[in-house]
């Protein structure tokens, strides 16, 4: 059984934490995740120390490479053997010969981690490697695919930026791809569009935010988010005057992407968030205040959400606090997918309510789709006539 515990804040030790195996220090991956702190962010290392316990268990308890355990420290032959009986006995894959290399072929029982767990045991090596622990080349890598040089073939039509999937019809087919170095390579794993249907996701969402302890302003972002289907930057720069411009309580307006910054459009969101809304002015952002003002005593451009220096929040700010929440809870979640979000739960409840009640017409469902349409949209229409007044 591995486990891990963080050093509390009254011991002082050079390890931030410690992994256990049963009840004893286990030295290689407490150090494989201090090797990576620097290299890459603190989550993604406690990420992918997480995705090989289950592989380390496995090993001590499973493996067999001629009637013997396989130990990590093992010859890069006998660890390959262990990975690929790994991936096809726990991870439910088809791993096939290629000359130097294995093909991994997901399956429908496969799950969503083998690529992580790759990625993490290929850098936990690479660590061993440095620190001298590892004294074989790395089982992860196919030594031979170095050899060949395929980066001149790489540039693609965008230069120096990452390339779309090919699903995803954005860019030219490459006729030439570099060979990835790793041994074992996965080749069904493609990209496809995804629809967000997931009820809860919200609520896990919040979760997330409480298992890291959010403050009042990013629950209130967050619940805002899912509520109105805005973009996360048309929210964390909202003024108190966009607040009170409009005449219901559960209403704000805001820019429009392409409006330069001018407030074109309004979200609407619940009474319970209005709530948490202000209870974040009143206390919170009102103890961070330059000034320590109240709703009715904050100028009309005062943005609603400030930073802990008083300051206002910028998207790059905002986003550090919801990336780290999704790293420790193993969301794989950007903000951009609450909107998704919002629209297919949108489109799911007009579909119910005509099951339920048969009482819409089929004009009615379809004005009633065309209306969050447009209101996804962003109110294109109405961004069109305030250009079109500018001219006059």
């Amino acid at each position: 059984m591995y486990w891990l515990e963080f050093c509390p804040n009254y011991i002082e030790s050079k390890y931030e934490l410690l992994v256990f195996k049963d009840n004893n220090p286990f030295l290689p991956l407490t150090n494989y995740y201090h090797d990576c702190l620097g290299r890459i962010d603190s989550s993604s290392a406690l990420s992918y120390l997480k995705c090989l316990f289950p592989f380390f268990k496995w090993l001590e308890e499973k493996s067999n490479y001629q009637g013997n355990r396989v130990q990590w420290y093992d010859s890069a032959e006998k660890v390959r053997v262990a990975i690929e009986d790994y991936l096809m006995s726990e991870m439910k894959c088809k791993v096939r010969d290629k000359e130097t290399f294995r093909f991994v072929n997901l399956t429908n029982k496969s799950p969503n981690t083998i690529s992580r767990f790759l990625s993490a045991l290929k850098s936990f090596y690479k660590s061993m490697i440095r620190l001298k622990k590892y004294l074989e080349s790395n089982p992860l890598i196919d030594g031979q695919a170095i050899l060949h040089s395929y980066k001149e073939e790489m540039k693609g039509v965008r230069e120096n930026k990452p390339r779309m999937p090919a699903s995803a019809g954005t860019e030219e087919d490459l006729p030439n791809r570099r060979l990835t170095d790793s041994y074992f390579k996965i080749v069904n794993e493609e990209w496809q569009p995804q629809i967000i249907d997931d009820i809860d996701l919200p609520y896990q969402v919040y979760q997330a935010g409480k298992n890291v302890n959010w403050s009042l302003r990013e629950m209130v972002i967050a619940h805002m988010l899912f509520e109105t289907g805005a973009r996360a930057s048309e929210i964390i720069e909202l003024t108190i005057g966009d607040y009170r411009q409009r005449k219901s309580h559960q209403e704000v307006v805001t820019f429009n992407k392409g409006s330069h910054g001018r407030k074109i459009k309004f979200l609407r969101f619940s009474k319970e968030t209005v709530k948490r809304l202000f209870h974040y002015i009143e206390t919170e952002r009102k103890s961070l205040d330059e000034n320590h003002l109240n709703f009715e005593q904050l100028p009309d451009d005062a943005p609603i959400f400030i930073t802990a220096n008083g300051t206002p929040l910028t998207y790059h700010a905002w986003y550090y606090h919801w990336n780290r929440a999704m790293k420790i809870n193993e969301m794989s979640l950007n903000p951009h997918k609450a909107r998704h979000w919002f629209v297919t739960s949108r489109l799911r409840d007009l579909t119910n309510a005509r099951k339920k009640y048969m009482q819409l017409s089929k004009d009615e469902l379809v004005n009633r789709l065309i209306e969050v349409e447009q209101y996804v949209a962003e109110n294109q229409q109405r961004w069109v006539i305030n250009q079109f007044e500018q001219f006059k």
